[in-house]
């Protein structure tokens, strides 16, 4: 990994072409405003800068494994957001009580569909939104209540397992709820994941009735069906499937509204359930993996409630004005707990999808508004995935300018950089020059919260500048109930995850193999340890692995052991600097870091996504390249070369011509002559988690990309 490029602002100025002389007077006229404002700045507000530097996080002990705690969380971790309120159906009717009738989840309408047809003959479906339609914290519970009564007049039991394949929706959220209240193990499986991966998960967790969609019944579930034996009820979201008679005998599809009627009705007659415990499993969350078969993570009620309880304490002034938008997998840990984290402080949390985010998303009809637009959120998360795409995005459209707007922008964004540094804000950059951009998430974002992944410190840096406001970096596994570090709102230096939350504490265990050790200096440095009662259960079936991630301390404190490697800064903050996995030795003895030879060739315009390779019977690094389209076709234009776009991607002249990019540019970023990739490979096609060679985090499959690629690899590294 080591993504952590330098934060200097000189590394990460974007370059002018003005005229010197003019340039000076330009200087010249920043200098005295920025004097001008910088005297009420002074006299009125406490610099970022000075809060930047306080420690965050110390040491409880003076002994080189000393676990790491919040400056906020010495005396002893935090584990329950409200009194009293310890398994996750209390929390939502705290919740409701406290917020009853404010509005909680947001759909919108949909008012037409049609299908376009593109230039190459692809038919794209196309959609115009109409507004979002809430239902209050009141009408939620309602339904959940209903739902999973409904849910045990179907036969569901306590304690037993039922599973949501679903895409992230409010009828999700309210399916979860209702699980949590009934203390139904709920099993999540992400939209994305493919035929034997699903029916591993629903065979292992032996489940009876699965929660889906229409679709996702339609194009996913229907070819599996027969191979889940124990599979009794199928529950659709969002009304009838068109057909019903290619099921096999004995599975019967119900709707959600019929499901919670029948709740409803035998509501009435004051059916008893069950309560969970705080020990009891809430979710059995199978990661989707970026090395073999999904694996099950058990995490009981307080584990869920630990690590949002840690999340929330870093979001400042969290509550009822605030508006969440949720579109990742609401399978993936990350943005379970940050809509968890949303409903138990009165937010409001309105649905979309990658597809129809922003205006100029894939599915939004152009002319008509994405769901930023209309949502206008406050709060966002992400994956690097997509603010890289972002980024990308808006450095094409700058580059597209005339001379004068883009020799503006470029003004601003390395004045904003220098007075970001500085601890200051720039009010007139943002509301002139970077309005445009921000209101692209809809233009009222106080807080983008990123996490599956590194973040580079290059999209870092462009998103709080033009985005204007904080990036938080966060660092958490599936196996932590996704807590672990979460930066300060306040601190914008690059490359950190930030220190650890409330809830948790963080060692360094020495790696002796990758040369890491907790007596290093000037930094202590080793594989990561999260302790706390964020700490899940283990996975499900499967003690070894158990053993081999988690253990118990004397104290009967749990620990995961993280297989990432981490080094604490002097103020308590986290960087995440390497992963065992990525860890390669080559055939001299030295050390590759996939993930950093990634980090630093990744935000080059030429490369959509890019897998470095190695392995220790040679002696370089090799890489595949998915190409953005755009720039390699003009940089083919440029070297006189001609084709189709596979022609191009399978191009021996095309792969020389990227790899010379790549070397300039990972020479600038300071890699080792033994880390630069010496031959590459282009892909035409594209990573998706749909091809199975990412994650839905969008993290590289490293097992699925060798396999892919075997015969290009054996073609770089000669065969043998």
């Amino acid at each position: 990994m080591n993504n952590h490029v330098s934060s200097k602002p000189s590394t990460m100025k974007l370059k002018h072409t003005i005229n010197p002389i003019l340039l000076y007077f330009i200087h010249f006229l920043i200098s005295l405003y920025t004097i001008l404002t910088y005297i009420p700045f002074y006299f009125f507000s406490e610099s970022r800068q000075e809060k930047s530097n306080q420690i965050k996080a110390k040491p409880v002990n003076s002994k080189p494994d000393s676990a790491y705690r919040s400056v906020n969380s010495l005396d002893g971790l935090a584990s329950v957001l409200y009194p009293g309120c310890d398994t996750l159906d209390k929390v939502f009717t705290y919740a409701k009580n406290k917020f009853k009738n404010k509005r909680l989840l947001g759909t919108r309408e949909v008012l037409n569909e049609e299908d376009e047809v593109q230039p190459n003959g692809k038919i794209f479906k196309k959609v115009i939104l109409g507004q979002y339609n809430w239902l209050s914290y009141e009408d939620v519970f309602v339904r959940a209540l209903n739902f999973g009564n409904g849910l045990q007049m179907l036969g569901q039991k306590p304690k037993t397992n039922i599973a949501i394949f679903c895409e992230t929706r409010a009828e999700w959220m309210i399916a979860a709820q209702a699980c949590f209240m009934y203390n139904f193990q709920l099993v999540t499986l992400y939209a994305t994941l493919g035929g034997p991966a699903i029916v591993h998960g629903l065979n292992e967790t032996e489940v009876t009735n699965i929660i889906t969609s229409k679709e996702l019944l339609q194009t996913k579930l229907k070819d599996i069906v027969s191979l889940v034996p124990r599979l009794r009820h199928i529950i659709t979201v969002d009304g009838k499937p068109p057909t019903w008679s290619e099921f096999p005998k004995g599975v019967i599809v119900h709707t959600m509204a019929a499901v919670e009627a029948l709740g409803a009705k035998a509501s009435m007659e004051n059916q008893p359930h069950s309560k969970p415990l705080p020990s009891d499993i809430a979710v059995i969350m199978y990661t989707s993996g970026s090395t073999g078969l999904p694996k099950g993570v058990m995490i009981s009620h307080s584990n869920i409630i630990a690590g949002i309880t840690g999340m929330a304490e870093r979001i400042p002034e969290l509550g009822e004005e605030d508006v969440y938008i949720g579109y990742l997998p609401l399978a993936h840990v990350l943005e379970l707990s940050a809509e968890l984290v949303c409903l138990s402080h009165g937010c409001r949390i309105g649905y979309s999808s990658p597809q129809t985010l922003a205006d100029q998303s894939s599915k939004i009809k152009k002319g008509s508004k994405g769901d930023t637009s209309m949502l206008k959120p406050t709060l966002m998360a992400a994956v690097p995935e997509i603010m890289d795409r972002i980024y990308k995005n808006v450095m094409n459209k700058v580059n597209e300018m005339s001379s004068f707007q883009r020799n503006l922008f470029i003004l601003a964004y390395n004045y904003k950089m220098e007075q970001i540094s500085k601890g200051r804000n720039t009010p007139l950059c943002n509301s002139f020059v970077f309005r445009k951009v921000r209101s692209l998430l809809g233009g009222n974002i106080r807080l983008l919260l990123c996490g599956g992944a590194p973040l580079s410190a290059t999209t870092q840096r462009f998103m709080n500048i033009c985005f204007c406001c904080p990036v938080g970096q966060g660092y958490g596994l599936t196996e932590s109930a996704g807590a672990g570090t979460i930066t300060e709102v306040w601190d914008y230096n690059t490359g950190r995850v930030g220190a650890p939350l409330v809830c948790c504490e963080i060692k360094l265990k020495n790696w002796e193999e990758g040369g890491y050790f907790n007596t290093d200096k000037p930094h202590p440095r080793g594989e990561i340890l999260i302790g706390g009662q964020n700490v899940t259960m283990g996975y499900y079936k499967n003690e070894a692995k158990t053993k081999a991630d988690f253990f118990e301390d004397e104290n009967g404190q749990r620990w995961l052991c993280t297989g990432d490697i981490g080094e604490f800064d002097p103020d308590g903050c986290l960087k995440i600097i390497d992963r065992k996995k990525d860890l390669v030795k080559l055939q001299a003895g030295e050390y590759v870091s996939l993930g950093k030879v990634e980090a630093a060739l990744k935000n080059l315009p030429l490369v959509d996504n890019i897998c470095a390779y190695a392995n220790s019977y040679h002696s370089y690094v090799i890489g595949f390249v998915v190409p953005n389209q755009k720039e390699l076709t003009e940089l083919a234009r440029k070297k006189g070369l001609k084709g189709t776009w596979e022609e191009l991607c399978n191009s021996c002249e095309m792969e020389n011509e990227v790899l010379k990019v790549l070397s300039e540019a990972a020479v600038s970023a300071s890699l080792e002559k033994f880390e630069i990739p010496v031959k590459i490979r282009l892909s035409p096609e594209p990573w998706t988690p749909e091809t199975g060679l990412v994650t839905d985090a969008f993290k590289l499959k490293r097992k699925e990309l060798k396999t892919h690629y075997q015969a290009d690899i054996e073609r770089m590294y000669g065969r043998k």
